[in-house]
């Protein structure tokens, strides 16, 4: 699988195993800076973010060039798409605390190795997601009024809508 479909896999992979447990899930946009799931649990009192990575193989997780990017409440790894998928769950400071520094030609990269997260801590720990407490909401919408000009023609002037 070219790596655009693992990313995939891995993705929809999480979601589905979220959606079995009650989560209610949101893929955000792909390739865009930020996290790759919003979910809310079925009383909508608790969200997380979540950061998915996904590899073919039992691999180190390439972290970029900085750790200023491991964001969102936790990091699901998907491992081993290829045969028997692995599942482990980690926080942020978890995945920072464990990450290693390399240095090639004076470009500095990080990643995880899989003895980093591969471990029975972090392995299927769903449970973990119920770390986050219900005062971690989403904030309410809020309206307010805002006029949009008309098309020409029988339309009213303007049309007011609520956002």
């Amino acid at each position: 699988m070219n790596a655009q479909i693992v990313g995939n896999v891995g993705l929809y992979f999480v979601c589905y195993e979220l959606s079995k447990r009650g989560w209610n899930v949101m893929p955000t946009a792909r390739n865009a800076k930020g996290i790759d799931i919003i979910a809310y649990d079925l009383t909508a009192t608790r969200y997380i973010g979540i950061q998915v990575k996904a590899l073919s193989k039992k691999s180190p997780v390439p972290l970029g060039n900085s750790l200023d990017k491991v964001m969102g409440d936790f990091w699901i790894i998907v491992n081993n798409l290829d045969a028997t998928p692995g599942i482990f769950i980690l926080r942020p400071e978890e995945v920072r605390a464990r990450a290693h520094r390399g240095v090639k030609e004076e470009r500095v990269s990080f990643w995880l190795q899989p003895k980093s997260y591969m471990i029975p801590e972090f392995e299927m720990r769903w449970e973990r997601l119920e770390e986050i407490q219900p005062n971690n909401k989403a904030p309410e919408p809020t309206t307010r009024p805002v006029t949009i000009p008309a098309a020409s023609g029988n339309a009213p002037s303007c049309i007011v809508a609520h956002l």
